[in-house]
């Protein structure tokens, strides 16, 4: 789709009928993702609150345990990249949807885990079943939202995080409280296959609800679907000016390798806090795992709603991307740090609080991250590439939970407070690199202040916008 006669790069940026569209899109589509994505947090980290019941009911051991929390990210990242290369084949409603049913069976398979061989096997199947589904929705709003409001819509996404955990854990802690009144079974079982069914019911739900691209959706008029796919061909033509073109070139661009390491410290503070988050808050509080401290995890999770969406809504200038970024990395580290040094003073209040500031900071910094890549990346370059990012960083999920295990051991930490230290000192390394990318320029991210400053029209554009 070409670009016919806009004046000038600032007019078609700024049009009611684009306005218009990204409204229309965004109440249609961004639901649904939402909802796959929290059945997909839910069932990724729901092993938390079955971590004390499957060592006294099957006996996996607390390296075992770290094992398959981290294995997971081993089949995730080994699939990650062929899944968004095969959904660029098939579509995201057909693909998004398959990854959905699939993950969704293998979780709730976890219901009849028998031993730590049977408990590592799925947690590795649950990663390859999930692989593609972050990184395709990704690629996904890339190619429906243009830059200026792009962090936005991934911080809509990333909303499903926090609505996993902030329903999920009550959620979670009530299905264990009344599994364990039904005669022979567990609660812990009952958890994982009626959360695992939800992943079915969802994938079933997003064949109907998603729309693959603009040009295939029937609720936008002529005038808004031409809007959207002006201003998508716009950035298209400067990405695959400057950027990457291809799989081989994409996997070998030393900025996708830059923002790969950010992505992998990011992971490391999210996984460190998520795993443990239901034991630490029942160690802080002096409760057993269950609906009350499924209610009080849910703390966290329901201020890292308001912060998520409003800075990723305010996040909307290349230079408030890079300071605001920078500041949430510092802030999640001394958080983590705050939260051991809280539990180890036996401080549950102030434990509770650190918690909640290091998830409102991690939750706000991944919508900021993905906005560079996503302003670089276009075509069969992007599938790699974010898959390259999503796939190796997520390794830090595999990371975080033996870190925390092993340090904890060397210290023979009884309180776990020098493991979790250990997961406050890689944000620290992030913010230092998110003040790097003051070197990169993306000419994507030249339109974006285009259109925040109102200086547009230049001869560059104009040449583009005739392409």
């Amino acid at each position: 789709m070409t670009v016919t006669n806009p004046s000038t790069t600032k007019e078609l940026l700024d049009s009611p009928v684009l306005k218009s569209a990204i409204s229309k899109a965004s109440f249609r589509l961004m639901p649904m993702l939402v909802i796959l994505y929290v059945v997909a947090f839910l069932d990724r980290t729901n092993v938390g609150f079955a971590e004390a019941a499957l060592e006294a009911d099957k006996g996996i051991s607390a390296g075992a345990y770290a094992l398959g929390a981290g294995i997971f990210f081993i089949g995730y990242a080994l699939f990650e990249i062929p899944s968004n290369l095969l959904l660029t084949k098939f579509g995201a409603k057909v693909w998004l949807a398959r990854i959905a049913v699939t993950w969704g069976i293998v979780s709730a398979c976890f219901a009849f885990v028998q031993d730590e061989t049977s408990f590592v096997i799925l947690r590795f199947l649950l990663g390859v079943t999930e692989a593609g589904l972050f990184p395709g929705v990704i690629m996904f709003l890339a190619a429906w939202f243009p830059n200026k409001v792009r962090v936005k819509m991934f911080a809509i996404f990333y909303l499903a995080q926090p609505f996993s955990q902030m329903m999920g854990a009550p959620l979670s802690g009530w299905l264990i409280n009344i599994g364990d009144q039904v005669p022979g079974v567990q609660g812990w079982q009952v958890m994982f296959f009626v959360e695992g069914m939800l992943a079915v019911l969802a994938g079933i739900a997003a064949f109907f609800f998603l729309i693959n691209s603009p040009q295939d959706a029937k609720f936008l008029n002529k005038d808004e679907k031409k809007a959207l796919q002006d201003v998508m061909a716009l950035e298209d033509n400067v990405k695959e000016e400057s950027g990457p073109r291809g799989v081989l070139a994409a996997m070998k661009n030393g900025r996708v390798w830059y923002f790969t390491v950010i992505y992998f410290c990011l992971q490391i503070a999210v996984y460190g806090v998520t795993f443990y988050l239901p034991q630490q808050v029942a160690q802080l509080t002096g409760q057993k795992v269950g609906l009350a401290v499924g209610l009080m995890a849910a703390i966290p999770w329901f201020f890292g709603i308001f912060a998520c969406y409003f800075i990723g809504k305010a996040a909307n200038t290349v230079i408030r991307r890079r300071v605001w970024g920078t500041g949430l990395f510092i802030s999640t580290g001394l958080c983590i740090f705050g939260s051991a040094w809280a539990g180890a003073n036996h401080l549950p209040a102030l434990g509770i609080v650190f918690i909640t500031l290091a998830v409102c900071s991690f939750l706000s910094i991944g919508p900021i991250a993905w906005s560079y890549p996503t302003a670089f990346l276009t075509g069969t370059a992007a599938a790699a590439g974010i898959g390259l990012i999503n796939s190796l960083g997520n390794l830090g999920g595999f990371v975080a939970p033996i870190l925390r295990t092993t340090v904890n051991q060397v210290t023979a930490s009884d309180t776990g407070t020098m493991g979790v230290y250990a997961l406050g000192v890689l944000p620290f390394l992030a913010a230092v690199m998110m003040i790097g990318t003051r070197k990169f320029k993306n000419k994507a991210d030249d339109l974006l202040e285009t259109s925040a400053t109102g200086k547009a029209g230049t001869a560059q554009e104009e040449v583009l916008l005739e392409k």
